[in-house]
């Protein structure tokens, strides 16, 4: 057996050649057939003793084609692991014609895509922005309004009132459709809301959106649905078709409450609810600017790490890789998104390795527990441990372990953003949580 590897001149593509002779497969192919011929169950011969002749002839060509195959298979594996190639996705066989009635030596070749060295930045030459989140009196406002709302008590009155929620179909003025689904909170109306009082399912009212809204995009988009660019560029007339009122009953803020929005006893009185409230809203905005920052991290890496892909062969390979799944075609028009995905599969790889990260089994059941008490917002007891425990362990080997996995991937994601962070500047901007919220409405 023979193995060259030719890279071409960017260095990036490579065609692994394997010759193989006589000699390398005809043992073991001699063998298999005399054991089949020992197994085989062929009329008019007794158990034992079929002519390896006759053997060769039934099925020799397909033991010959199952030992090349495997031949190939494990020596490209062997040469790529002794090598130390890096290489993308999997070797693409080139195609060739194979006559294996009468060869009797073979060449095979393979297309490979060679993984490139590349450095990252230097420690803090890259920087990034993080809002630094400050709750405002309107924000913490519109939480405890949240709050009466879903645990008060609902009803549909026939005919609204002012404050009331408006369930119907929206859309602009003029345009052909039913529209789409909303729910209105008149509360949140800075103009027109007198439109919506004394009406009832059937009606239609016409009203300005940009104006009821005061201009403000991010409650443009929560009530509509509508994209970042198209909230913004909202004008005219648009009609709500009225199909039902929704009143809420608000909650009242007592221990009841309180159980139901923390859990049992976690709070016991007013203050203490304020408190928990101010800091749970705090904690979602910290996580929710902490996220923006890592996009910028991952963003910034990308623009300050060089690194030349084989360009041609990750078309090939994503080709074949998703045969029937995707065309030529939709590759090229997305393909600035492919790289960029492998690109930072290659940073992020990079700092695994450089930093040795590593996740433990106990982190992903930690894990996983945590979002499940989180999911039923219940607070860890030394009763619940071992059940909760027991759930989590399920779900983990559930779609043949693909869960694990994620849990896996996601830790280690958040180790690898977690050390780069520390190789950032980062910049804290202090801003107030509703211009967060419209900052960041798309």
């Amino acid at each position: 057996m023979d193995i060259t590897l030719d890279k071409k001149d960017d260095q990036l593509h490579a065609i692994l050649t394997v010759n193989l002779t006589e000699a390398d497969y005809a043992p073991t192919v001699e063998s298999k057939l005399k054991e089949y011929s020992k197994k085989a169950q062929i009329k008019g011969f007794r158990p034992g003793k079929v002519p390896v002749g006759l053997v060769r002839k039934m099925y020799g060509k397909g033991i010959l084609v199952e030992e090349i195959n495997g031949l190939l298979s494990k020596s490209v594996d062997e040469y790529i692991k002794e090598n130390n190639l890096k290489i993308l996705g999997e070797p693409l066989p080139v195609p060739t014609d194979i006559d294996f009635d009468n060869q009797k030596d073979y060449s095979f070749q393979f297309e490979l895509g060679l993984l490139p060295e590349f450095e990252l930045p230097a420690d803090q030459v890259v920087s990034v922005d993080r809002h630094k989140v400050e709750l405002d009196e309107n924000t913490l406002k519109e939480t405890y309004e949240q709050l009466e709302r879903q645990f008060g008590e609902t009803s549909e009155p026939e005919v609204s009132e002012a404050n009331d929620f408006i369930y119907g179909k929206l859309k602009k003025a003029g345009e052909e459709g039913e529209g789409r689904v909303v729910l209105l909170p008149t509360n949140k109306l800075k103009a027109d809301a007198d439109k919506f009082v004394g009406v009832k399912g059937g009606d239609e009212v016409a009203f300005d959106l940009k104006n009821a809204f005061g201009g403000d995009v991010a409650a443009i988009r929560g009530f509509s649905g509508l994209s970042k660019e198209e909230a913004e560029g909202v004008e005219g007339e648009y009609t709500l078709a009225v199909e039902k009122v929704q009143r809420s009953a608000p909650a009242e803020f007592n221990q009841e409450l309180f159980d139901k929005v923390f859990g049992k006893d976690i709070v016991t009185s007013k203050e203490d609810f304020d408190e928990k409230v101010r800091s749970t809203v705090q904690e979602n905005y910290d996580r929710e600017s902490d996220n923006l920052v890592n996009r910028q991290i991952i963003d910034k890496m990308l623009e300050n790490t060089t690194i030349e892909l084989p360009t041609e062969f990750f078309k090939k390979w994503l080709l074949r890789a998703n045969e029937g799944k995707l065309t030529a075609e939709q590759i090229e028009e997305h393909f600035e998104d492919y790289a960029k995905e492998l690109k930072w599969s290659l940073i992020r790889n990079k700092v695994v390795e450089a930093q040795e990260l590593k996740v433990s089994n106990e982190e992903i059941v930690d894990r996983t527990v945590q979002k499940i008490l989180g999911q039923f917002n219940m607070e860890m007891t030394p009763e619940l441990e071992e059940s909760v425990r027991g759930f989590a362990d399920n779900f983990l080997r559930q779609e043949n372990g693909k869960n694990y996995v994620d849990e896996y991937e996601a830790i280690l994601a958040e180790k690898v953003l977690e050390n780069l962070r520390g190789k950032v500047v980062v910049n804290d901007n202090p801003i107030t949580a509703e211009d967060f919220r419209n900052q960041n409405a798309g």
